[in-house]
């Protein structure tokens, strides 16, 4: 307390300057529109700076809260277009909408790949769905790139996905601008690259064309995205060829993924079994 009053009793003339600086500064801003709206103009700019550094943190702190959110309204949407598009019918180039009874066939479940292998002859991903999110074995992985893999071995919490890079991975998929179907396999080398064999030797192709799901078993819709043609091998024999599709995932950095579900999967595969006896 000594040292303080020593300190006013020493500087006291330029403390007592400095309110008088003060005074008349705040007379002459309040009596003078131009000196007013400058003095105005200043602080705004000064606060607005820190007010948008202070919005820039904020939100890099919020982006993950986001990012779920439009994750969620993305599963939605999904949902709503495959709704509509199941209730479609489609007569004499009519397009009639039936809005009171949705037949869906499939639909998404939104999730994270907590853990992906990719460098093994048969690789595997784990995501943070189970039972209790109502997945099951043989459900579709996939998100907004293209296919990822199957599930296989289901828990509560969660599931392991038979990745697209495991040898034993058989997916239907068919070229986008053609009818001809194929078989979707991985030959454990590049993980960019799977194959797609027993195409017909007279199907036309060339190197960039679209590879998409034929649609041709319970699991996969048709018309996922797989990959662009990046070569063309001959096959074992005259009448088949060997393609090689350059994947549009990255399977190396995944993160956010769907799972589908087909609510028609148990009556096909019922079906299927009649078919087989």
């Amino acid at each position: 307390m000594q040292q303080l009053i020593y300190f006013f009793q020493k500087y006291r003339y330029f403390l007592f300057f400095l309110l008088l600086e003060l005074i008349a500064l705040t007379l002459i801003i309040n009596n003078h529109s131009y000196h007013k709206s400058k003095f105005v103009s200043s602080a705004n700019s000064i606060t607005g700076g820190f007010y948008n550094k202070v919005s820039s943190l904020t939100d890099y702190f919020q982006l993950s809260k986001e990012n779920k959110a439009l994750i969620e309204e993305n599963i939605r949407l999904i949902n709503k277009i495959e709704q509509l598009t199941q209730s479609i019918d489609t007569t004499f180039e009519t397009t009639i909408i039936d809005t009171t009874l949705y037949q869906q066939k499939y639909s998404y479940i939104n999730g994270r790949i907590v853990n992906n292998k990719y460098a093994h002859v048969n690789n595997f991903l784990t995501i943070n769905l189970g039972s209790k999110d109502s997945i099951s074995k043989e459900m579709a992985v996939i998100n907004g790139k293209g296919i990822i893999g199957i599930t296989e071995d289901v828990s509560t919490n969660y599931t392991r996905v038979q990745s697209i890079l495991n040898k034993e991975s058989k997916i239907n998929a068919r070229l986008k601008n053609s009818s001809y179907f194929g078989t979707l396999s991985w030959n454990g080398k590049d993980y960019n690259v799977v194959q797609l064999f027993d195409i017909p030797r007279q199907a036309v192709l060339k190197e960039g064309d679209t590879l998409i799901t034929g649609g041709m078993s319970a699991i996969f819709p048709e018309g996922i995205p797989i990959g662009s043609v990046y070569n063309i091998e001959d096959g074992v024999n005259s009448v088949s060829k060997v393609i090689n599709i350059k994947l549009f995932n990255d399977m190396t950095n995944l993160k956010n993924i769907y799972v589908v579900k087909n609510f028609h999967k148990t009556e096909i595969r019922k079906v299927e079994a009649r078919e087989d006896e």
